[in-house]
């Protein structure tokens, strides 16, 4: 028995503290979320804005409309891109994927992978099309049409005191200038539960004329990243206005088997003028010096009314503010280390840009909505870092409606398991709304994306702990289980299972042919296929052997010395100034992953040490940053997980809009935006079993974080 001393004084002692213990203070979320309001005075190519909902983005230039694209086409080009806009170019050659199978070697026997070809014409030219089809397609440019007293354009140069602001609480964007002398303001909005833009004009110049509406439809460019038109294929389209009235109109677009509408709509009188085969003016009357109108883009013609000005404005006010007062806050204010300003600064226009650009019913893109990449397809790879933090950041709804995606195309992944030789469900790696696989020598290989799923249902069930979530998801966990179990080989000789050969791992330097066991695929697999035996659990079904099996007999994670290397078939990994590029993911296998059986946090803290002083980090991807400090967290070592944020290198620089600019081909990259989030919130809330709040911030008294609404990682 122990027998306690004193108890009179501990009570005392008791409720003395608690009459001393404040209330924790609630963040101003209005107030953090309006400091970083975007202010742009200048005409900067990589400075324009967008409005969307998810599903729909239309990007803006410095009229607040798309009045100017040329200016921006080497930037951030000025897009409207929804969802749901996809097309392909004729295949008058009648390829057939079939046509871009190549077979490797896996321990004895032939499996076909979509790939590339080289120097056989017929082949190459059919992985080249089903690469670029379907693309994504840009709905069309909305701007401003200014012209002189003479009828000539008005250009850039002739416009003067450029102001702008994005105000991420509201959503809304709103543009000043001077044009021939008199004041322009426009304020744009996009609808948050329809694909409409709306937009509304002030300016004398109106009356007198001299500012009219234009939109002008392209045709598809095809190419692997632009803003996606072609404006010299007038022929290979159609635009047809329909139902055109003194107030609105409808014009029908047709582009080979695509079809889509813009339904135009405004307050007041104004004529309709076409200037050629796809670019029309609206011309308001002369009467009045305001002007609103609204665009509905849709894959059908349809009977809906488009929402004006003041409703979509309205839908903006009470949706954002619901947003952005639900769900996880992060506040830095208190702070006195000087990088606190701008790391919220970017918490809080990354939390705004993957709304608006990655909480559609399809992965996003690495580009969002913004401009296409890939043809505009999405790399299934980069959907964890894109999409996590929505669950993290208790915006869980978010997550689950790309996540459903997998359900719909879980038939494309059976097919392509089945042709392979394997079990359950394999996913593609840059793919489409319809979950082919692109031809790739590098993508085909590629296996990291394939336990996604399960870690993405597991936030999901973390989220909303119930039968329900289980059931939800259970098929996509299970089957994607049996193939990573399928795919992993038992090498009897060694008493193992081996991952690879064939395999490209996340760091795309190894060749597919020889590359075994990467340390991050290890330690992942081992993650998905143990959290699928818990799922069986939770329905009350028994483990499933196969898979206890390779969790138990799976290799260790490759070492030399007392480092971990990048894979068991490169012990030069670290040596070869070639395999110190690319993402230094072996850090992830204990930073975007838990401690299991394969990590030894001593070995880790090594190699993370090792990484951190040898790696070419000007040879590296916005994620990357994230992912280390993610690593620098668990291993207890706060300075270096906020050093790594701030990290001076060209792909970790982010713009006044808040964008992670990469380099001249990526100026816009999501995947760094969400990852950013998702380390925020692991330094913030911190894992399972971590054992001191805000683990990743210094505790040298030069921050003071205070966080709501975040979620602990697995």
């Amino acid at each position: 028995m122990t027998i306690v001393k004193n108890i009179p004084i501990l009570l005392f002692t008791f409720f003395t503290a608690c009459t001393h213990l404040q209330p924790v203070e609630k963040i101003d979320r209005k107030a953090l979320v309006e400091r970083h309001i975007v202010n742009i005075t200048t005409v900067d190519s990589v400075s324009s804005l967008t409005v969307g909902n998810g599903g729909f983005a239309f990007t803006v230039d410095f009229t607040g409309l798309q009045t100017y694209p040329e200016l921006y086409e080497n930037g951030i080009p000025l897009g409207s891109y929804s969802n749901w806009g996809w097309h392909s170019f004729p295949n008058i050659h009648n390829y057939n994927i079939n046509e871009c199978l190549k077979n490797y070697n896996y321990h004895g026997r032939k499996v076909s992978y979509n790939v590339e070809w080289n120097n056989t014409s017929r082949k190459e030219a059919a992985a080249d099309y089903f690469r670029q089809n379907p693309h994504r397609v840009h709905l069309g440019m909305l701007g401003l049409d200014l012209i002189h007293p003479d009828g000539s354009p008005v250009n850039p140069r002739d416009i003067d005191f450029v102001s702008q602001s994005l105000n991420p609480w509201s959503g809304k964007i709103e543009s000043a200038f001077i044009a021939e002398g008199y004041a322009v303001k426009v304020i744009t909005y996009a609808h948050q539960e329809m694909d409409v833009v709306s937009a509304k004009i002030v300016s004398p110049l109106i009356s007198k004329g001299l500012l009219r509406v234009r939109i002008r439809f392209p045709y598809p460019s095809g190419q692997h990243t632009d803003e996606g038109c072609d404006w010299t294929r007038p022929e290979r389209h159609i635009s047809l206005p329909r139902y055109a009235t003194d107030t609105s109109v409808i014009i029908n677009r047709r582009m080979d088997s695509t079809f889509y509408s813009a339904n135009l709509a405004w307050k007041g009188k104004a004529r309709l003028l076409k200037n050629a085969a796809h670019d029309f003016i609206i011309v308001p009357d002369s009467l009045r010096d305001s002007f609103t109108i609204s665009c509905l883009f849709s894959p059908e013609v349809t009977e809906t009314s488009v929402p004006d000005f003041e409703t979509t404005e309205r839908n903006n006010r009470v949706l954002w503010e619901a947003f952005w007062s639900a769900g996880g806050a992060v506040d830095f204010s208190g702070s006195t280390d000087p990088r606190a300003a701008e790391l919220e600064r970017r918490v809080v226009l990354s939390q705004y840009l993957t709304k608006i650009q990655c909480s559609g019913i399809l992965p996003p893109q690495e580009t969002g909505l913004t401009y296409n990449s890939s043809y505009g397809k999405f790399h299934l790879e980069m959907h964890w870092w894109q999409s996590a933090h929505f669950a993290l950041w208790q915006r869980t709804a978010l997550l689950e409606k790309s996540l459903g995606y997998y359900l719909r195309i879980s038939e494309n992944a059976f097919n392509t398991a089945d042709r392979q030789g394997f079990r359950g469900y394999r996913w593609p790696k840059m793919t489409d709304p319809y979950g082919n696989d692109s031809p790739s020598d590098i993508g085909s290989f590629l296996i990291w994306q394939q336990p996604h799923v399960i870690y993405l249902a597991e936030l999901c069930y973390r989220s909303k702990p119930d039968v329900e979530t289980v059931r939800k998801y259970a098929g996509l966990v299970f089957a994607t289980a049996d193939f990573m179990a399928s795919y992993a080989w038992r090498d009897r000789v060694n008493n193992r299972f081996v991952l690879g050969p064939t395999l490209i791992p996340a760091q795309e330097r190894y060749p597919p042919e020889t590359t075994l066991n990467p340390s991050f695929e290890l330690a992942y697999w081992y993650y998905g296929l143990a959290t699928a035996q818990k799922w069986r659990e939770r329905l009350g079904i028994q483990r499933n052997q196969e898979w206890d099996s390779v969790l138990v007999q799976l290799s260790p994670l490759p070492k030399s010395g007392n480092i971990y290397l990048a894979t068991e078939t490169a012990p030069d990994s670290y040596t070869n100034p070639r395999f110190l590029t690319d993402h230094p993911v072996v850090l992830a296998a204990y930073g975007m992953l838990p401690q299991s059986r394969l990590v030894d946090t001593a070995v880790m803290r090594k190699t993370f040490d090792f990484v951190w002083n040898n790696w070419n980090w000007n040879e590296t991807r916005g994620w990357d940053f994230p992912m280390v400090a993610m690593a620098a967290t668990r291993l207890g070592m706060p300075e270096k997980a906020v050093d790594a944020l701030f990290m001076k290198t060209g792909s970790n620089t982010w713009l006044p809009n808040g964008h992670n600019y990469q380099n001249d081909r990526l100026r816009v990259y999501l995947p760094g935006n969400g990852g950013l989030l998702t380390a925020i919130a692991i330094m913030c809330a911190g894992f399972d079993n971590s054992r001191t709040d805000l683990p990743g911030f210094p505790k040298n008294g030069t921050w003071k974080v205070r966080y709501e609404g975040i979620n602990k990682l697995p």
